[in-house]
């Protein structure tokens, strides 16, 4: 398990399609807006949760299609299926390195970006701690619906319509904890529902995608 969690490390690292892209997408979106909407202060720091969230969503759906993709056109796949590993471990084993080569990244990256967008102060710690509990399940909801598009050519569009409408409550919660967080209101509740959506989508998830792919290899 743990040579195939650093051989998916090795090739999203050599692609450059998770780790750079992921992160050039970020910055420039953080980068792009405030001169969309203008300097002024204020506005930006009201929407600068939305936004950074709305990045890094973003930016985590962009390599989504490529978790099962290269297993699946080079035959690996298959071989994974029939390997002792049970299928269920192998997708949490993708998923894991999914989000350590774009969620990790893109939480290291956000406070920066927050100064670009004039986040509050207040809210940078609590910026960090959404994205580090919510970005896990964006990667597990990600694989969920990169294995159920697998073997269709250009399934890049229907994994986004696929995935998408499953984000939203992570998306919600993690900018509702910034936006509490920087205003120096009561976060619990939200802070607590996205927690529970990486732990419920943690645990569940993998299950759906192994059987997905059991079907989509017969």
């Amino acid at each position: 398990m743990k040579a195939l969690l650093l051989r998916d490390l090795r090739l999203a690292m050599r692609s450059g399609g998770g780790f750079g892209l992921g992160l050039a997408f970020f910055f420039l979106l953080s980068v792009l807006v405030p001169l969309g909407v203008g300097p002024e202060g204020g506005t930006l720091g009201r929407i600068a949760p939305g936004i950074l969230w709305v990045g890094a969503l973003l930016a985590c759906l962009l390599s989504l299609d490529r978790i099962f993709a290269l297993d699946f056109e080079d035959g690996s796949l298959d071989l994974l299926a029939t390997a002792p590993i049970p299928l269920e471990a192998v997708v949490a084993l993708k998923a894991l390195a999914h989000w350590l080569v774009t969620g990790l990244p893109l939480t290291v990256l956000a406070p920066g970006l927050g100064v670009l967008l004039n986040l509050p102060p207040t809210g940078y710690g609590w910026l960090v701690l959404s994205l580090l509990l919510g970005t896990p399940a964006l990667s597990v909801i990600g694989a969920f619906g990169a294995a159920l598009v697998v073997g269709l050519r250009r399934g890049g569009l229907l994994l986004s319509l696929l995935v998408l409408p499953l984000y939203v409550p992570t998306l919600i919660f993690g900018a509702e904890v910034v936006r509490r967080g920087a205003e120096g209101m009561d976060l619990a509740t939200p802070l607590a529902l996205l927690a529970g959506i990486s732990l419920g989508a943690s645990a569940l998830l993998p299950f759906a995608a192994a059987a997905a792919l059991r079907v989509n290899l017969r």
